[in-house]
Parts: C-alpha cells; sequence; structure tokens
C-alpha cells in the first residue's frame, strides 16, 4: 500500500467528524468544507514523516484545531441576531439588513458520512443554539471545550494538541463552561417533547406556514417565542409579536410557501420555497424551529435561497 492510499483510507473515515469539528468552530458549514480540505492537504503534504506519537485521528485534530484557530483569528465570530442587540418592537419596520455580517449558517445532517460510531461523534453538540452559544467565546475557549466535553479528550491530550499546559487546559475549561453557561437558552428550553409529540408539532407547523393559518401557527408558540432572519438585524421576541410580523410580512395567503422537510444541526428543520409569479416555488430559505415540550421556542429562518444546496435540495422545487 502505498502513503497516498494509506492516507486516503484513514482520513477519508474521519472525514464527516473533521467537518463537524470545524462547524463547530467556525459555525459554517460552507468554510468549515474549505477548512477540512486544507486540512487533508497539510496532512498529505507531510503523512510520510508522521510518527505514530499520537493516532492519525488526533494527529489530524491538531491540523484541523490549528487551521480553525488561524480562520477565526481573520474573520471573528458568527453570530445570530439576537447577539448583536435587542428585538424590535414595530412589525411593520422595515428590515434591516445586514449582509457584511457573517451570519452562522445551519449545518446540513447528510454531511456527517460515516460509520454509526463517526456519525455519532459528528452529531455531537452540533445543536443550533449550542453552536451559536459558543460564537460567544473566544477561539482558544472554543477549541479547549470542544475538545474536552464534545470530543471527550482527556485533558493532558487536548493540551498537547493545543500547545498549552494541562494546567491552562483545565482553566480554560472552567472559564469557558461558565462563559457558555450565560450565553445558552434557559435548560428547559432545550428540552425536547417525545418524538411523536415533536413529529407531531412539526407537521402542525408546516402545515399551519404553507395554509397561512395564523391561529393554528400562534397555538404552536411558546408565549416567549423569538423568530430571527439572518441576514436581517431584525428579531423579535414574544407570541404576539412574532405572530403579527407572519401576518403582516408573511403569510399573507395560503399556498404562499412550500415546506420540505431537512435535517440541520440534529434536528428536524425545512428548505422553505416560494411561489413566483409564474406559480413556481423558487428556493428562499433554510428554517429551523425549536421544539421544546411547552411549544416552539425559537425559530430561525437563514433568508439564503443557495443553501439549499448544502442540503442536496435544487433552487426550484418539483424540479429534476
Amino acid at each position: 500500500m502505498t502513503v497516498s492510499e494509506d492516507f486516503t483510507g484513514v482520513a477519508g473515515r474521519l472525514r464527516g467528524e473533521l467537518l463537524a469539528h470545524c462547524y463547530r468552530m467556525l459555525g459554517s458549514a460552507e468554510e468549515a468544507e474549505d477548512l477540512v480540505q486544507e486540512t487533508y492537504l497539510r496532512a498529505w503534504r507531510s503523512y510520510d514523516g508522521f510518527e505514530g506519537r499520537s493516532s492519525v485521528r488526533t494527529w489530524l485534530y491538531r491540523i484541523a484545531t490549528n487551521v480553525c484557530l488561524t480562520a477565526i483569528e481573520r474573520r471573528g465570530r458568527r453570530p445570530l441576531p439576537s447577539g448583536l442587540g435587542g428585538p424590535g418592537d414595530d412589525p411593520e419596520a422595515p428590515l434591516v439588513p445586514a449582509p457584511e455580517v457573517p451570519w452562522l449558517q445551519p449545518f446540513p445532517d447528510a454531511l456527517l458520512d460515516g460509520d454509526p460510531a463517526a456519525v455519532a461523534v459528528s452529531r455531537a453538540g452540533i445543536r443550533l443554539a449550542w453552536v451559536a452559544a459558543l460564537q460567544h467565546l473566544s477561539a482558544r475557549q472554543r477549541a479547549v471545550l470542544i475538545l474536552r466535553d464534545v470530543l471527550d479528550f482527556p485533558a493532558a491530550e487536548a493540551a498537547d494538541l493545543l500547545g498549552m499546559t494541562t494546567t491552562a487546559v483545565n482553566s480554560g475549561l472552567r472559564r469557558a463552561r461558565a462563559d457558555l453557561a450565560q450565553a445558552l437558552p434557559a435548560e428547559d428550553e432545550l428540552a425536547e417533547p417525545d418524538e411523536p409529540d415533536r413529529r407531531a408539532v412539526l407537521d402542525r407547523f408546516a402545515a399551519a406556514f404553507e395554509s397561512a393559518d395564523l391561529i393554528s401557527l400562534a397555538g404552536l408558540l411558546r408565549e416567549d417565542v423569538a423568530l430571527e432572519m439572518p441576514p436581517a438585524l431584525t428579531w423579535f421576541a414574544g407570541r404576539a409579536a412574532v405572530t403579527a410580523f407572519f401576518a403582516l410580512r408573511a403569510l399573507d395567503a395560503p399556498g404562499r410557501f412550500r415546506l420540505v422537510p431537512v435535517m440541520a444541526n440534529g434536528q428536524s428543520a425545512f428548505a422553505v420555497y416560494q411561489r413566483d409569479r409564474d406559480g413556481a416555488y423558487q428556493a428562499y430559505a433554510i428554517t429551523v424551529p425549536t421544539v421544546t415540550a411547552t411549544g416552539i421556542a425559537r425559530i430561525v429562518t437563514f433568508l439564503d435561497p443557495g443553501l439549499v444546496g448544502l442540503f442536496g435540495l435544487p433552487r426550484e422545487h418539483g424540479a429534476t
């Protein structure tokens, strides 16, 4: 077996979890793809000198983490609108666009290819609320927290991987956990209902959206529901404000939208298609509702038609 064949076999099996790792660090599925490619290029160039003092998996994580740290230094964090200011108070006011902001992106579960163990590792820690909270941490805090709490690296191994002391890793982990707790939603917001109940809520959400049934939609929302729509800075909090926005700006007629189920960030989501003047449905957004035991707590709608391509879907609904 040649060095190239050996490297390709080992690295290929880890692609899904390395992609998820880069996404946790950067908050962008597209950028994660590029950084995994850069990781593989760097690793392939130096693979014949790999001495085996650590596992190939640890070696690749070292390269990927350093690639991510460099990228974060250049670009900064990827927020959601709620991370940049308070909610809007006028559903009739124009949305404030901010295309210059490097927004957080959703992550398609379909990218987590590989064996079941690798998929399980990859899916851990990619929930949208958790990745959004990670963006409040410094780059090195993110790396320490992910390596220790998501990937379960021992402190000494994480320290070696990051070029830190074990004491510094343990201290950084404590600070990262404390900062993350401040940024995460309340624990009850994250608690999901049983699968049949969750599925029923999502089916009712899609049906209400497609039929412009505002009464049914409002009945699914928690009183403190939040609606975010990057790349718009404007967001809304509270059932009354969110329902008013939908009534005024989106659900004005039945049949305007079609929702196609997808999986994003380890949770059920939808690709949203909007009807054009000719009656065809064109890609419009990816929307990720967070369903809790007491209703839908948050709706993040990524208003970027191009994102449907990441989910393997066409730009026109029904197109082949």
